[in-house]
């Protein structure tokens, strides 16, 4: 009776402490605030074939309208990650000196332009949102809340004055009938503070699904790659032809409104890697 006893004792503190166990591993775990990193890769492509040499590659529009790209250039800002579980982390938002990056075809390595993103939760991430330019918050934050990008975005050709603000994309090259022979120019971006100037506002968000959970931990830096389709451009939700109206158009016109909606539908996740 007593060896009974001493066993079924045994038994109740045997399960009490793997509860405990248990319970002080799961509070580790929910507790865990180790960060890792995290890489987005841009690459610019044309209806799927193939990478975008600039003055190189020709393309043609749904219309067939010829055109080629000597600059290509846009601004990615306030990238979010979003969890399994629909929580968000959000990588300095409206803070562009740090958050906010630009993807220039000029600077593509083998057609892919790598942005770097630092201390990232550790986390299982299912989706990523991010900008195309930038929000009207971190705009008007004015120059000294975002000198430093201020200033790349002036080195790199994608700001104008300060009272007009940021170029959100920058798009030129030659167009044409039978051949891109002819110069075009299209500068999409708000025009410094939207609702008091009563003009459109072209900063977009995005949001994409990731066709495989981006595990970001201490050791292992996931690699997020979107194709974009510069196909959108001229041929995407509405069909846009470059004129001798619209083919030097800088701002917020309602060419280049449409120009912004096409080009908000050309990012797609083609994989992503988890080394």
């Amino acid at each position: 009776m007593k060896i009974y006893k001493f066993l079924s004792l045994f038994f109740i503190v045997f399960n009490v402490l793997t509860l405990s166990s248990c319970r002080n591993s799961d509070d580790t775990d929910s507790q865990d605030t180790s960060t890792g990193n995290l890489q987005i890769k841009f690459e610019n492509g044309f209806n799927n074939l193939g990478n975008i040499v600039l003055n190189q590659t020709v393309q043609t529009s749904a219309s067939g309208q010829k055109h080629n790209f000597s600059a290509l250039k846009y601004v990615i800002s306030n990238i979010t990650l979003i969890d399994e579980s629909g929580n968000e982390f959000k990588y300095n938002e409206n803070n562009p000196d740090k958050g906010a990056f630009i993807v220039d075809q000029a600077d593509a390595v083998a057609g892919v332009v790598y942005l770097d993103l630092n201390g990232i939760p550790k986390n299982n991430y299912k989706k990523v949102r991010f900008g195309l330019g930038i929000s009207q918050k971190a705009y008007l934050l004015g120059q000294n809340g975002q000198a430093e990008f201020w200033t790349k975005a002036k080195q790199k050709g994608m700001s104008w004055s300060w009272a007009a603000g940021y170029v959100f994309i920058k798009l030129e090259g030659k167009y044409g009938g039978s051949a891109a022979d002819t110069q075009f120019m299209n500068h999409t971006g708000n025009m410094g503070n939207v609702t008091a100037n009563n003009t459109p506002d072209l900063y977009r968000e995005i949001t994409l699904n990731l066709p495989t959970t981006a595990r970001v931990t201490a050791q292992i830096r996931p690699s997020i790659h979107i194709l974009a389709d510069l196909n959108q451009f001229l041929s995407g939700s509405k069909t846009l032809s470059l004129t001798t109206e619209n083919n030097m158009m800088m701002g917020s016109s309602q060419h280049l409104v449409d120009v912004t909606d096409n080009l908000t539908a050309m990012f797609k996740v083609d994989h992503v890697h988890n080394d």
